[in-house]
């Protein structure tokens, strides 16, 4: 049985997530992302302009006249929601941490599948693969999401992005629609990316926060990594700090975001400062278009 304050929290983000969805992503999601392929939907008589390639020879021998066989695009999707779940995700300057970031853009875009009748999955990652749930359809999958997403309990802190990149391409036999949802402050993951990419529609959501770009002047301040435990004193109002760490922030975000550009995956940026659906909605018109 799960603590009443979890279910009180998985009530509260459904409903709220589920309004989202009904409200802002009744199309958008939809239109956004192709199915699996085409299946038959019926034979019917040849008129001029169709392909003549999609003639059914048998038919039209048997009746005489030029039949055609018609197909519907395959709507049924699956998505596979990767989320990370290491220490960096404790860290947040706004009302919500980038860890709870993360769990609100996963809940959207469960939600959104299990609205279009499309299979969720998920994998908690570290530095190691910490849980996975096997994509299904339906609402009480979500409920399931949802609730690992508050619930689990990471053992590792660190971040190792390729290694739950290489459980999906292990997991994941046919093709699906893979978001990656982290801070991407990791390196050494752009082989698995581009290799995910190639066989699956591979997303990468990237959750920042401001005080990560901009350390405000505090004075003597003592900063510990969330993911290593390693504590530092560091003047905060040192000009010669400040440079330094702005130089420092500056050069692994273009580590990062260089290893994401050479992977060809697309990618969406959400600022913790801001409305953090709002980029989504961007994205899935963008892919529309």
């Amino acid at each position: 049985m799960l603590p009443p304050e979890i279910l009180k929290q998985v009530k509260l983000i459904e409903i709220a997530t589920r309004k989202m969805v009904n409200n802002l992503f009744a199309g958008e999601y939809h239109t956004a992302f192709k199915g699996q392929g085409l299946t038959f939907a019926e034979f019917r008589e040849y008129v001029p302009g169709d392909d003549v390639r999609s003639i059914s020879w048998n038919l039209t021998a048997k009746h005489g006249k030029p039949f055609v066989k018609r197909y519907d695009e395959e709507r049924e999707l699956t998505m596979m929601l990767a989320v990370d779940v290491s220490g960096s995700g404790l860290f947040g300057s706004q009302a919500y941490l980038k860890g709870e970031v993360l769990v609100h853009l996963a809940a959207v875009l469960a939600f959104s599948a299990a609205k279009n009748n499309d299979r969720v999955g998920l994998i908690l990652f570290t530095d190691e693969v910490e849980h996975v749930v096997l994509p299904r359809k339906g609402r009480a999958q979500v409920h399931r999401i949802l609730r690992d997403l508050l619930y689990f309990k990471p053992r590792g802190k660190r971040t190792d992005i390729g290694k739950a990149l290489e459980t999906m391409i292990g997991t994941l036999k046919k093709r699906a629609t893979i978001f990656v949802l982290s801070d991407f402050l990791d390196d050494g993951f752009e082989r698995q990316l581009r290799l995910v990419g190639k066989k699956h529609d591979a997303i990468a959501v990237i959750v920042e926060d401001r005080a990560e770009k901009h350390i405000p002047k505090m004075g003597l301040v003592e900063l510990e990594d969330p993911e290593s435990g390693e504590m530092t004193l560091v003047d905060t109002s040192s000009q010669l700090f400040q440079i330094e760490y702005a130089s420092h922030y500056k050069k692994m975000v273009e580590v990062r975001d260089r290893q994401l550009n050479r992977a060809k995956v697309d990618i969406v940026k959400v600022d913790t400062s801001k409305d953090f659906v709002d980029p989504l909605i961007k994205f899935f018109l963008s892919r529309h278009r």
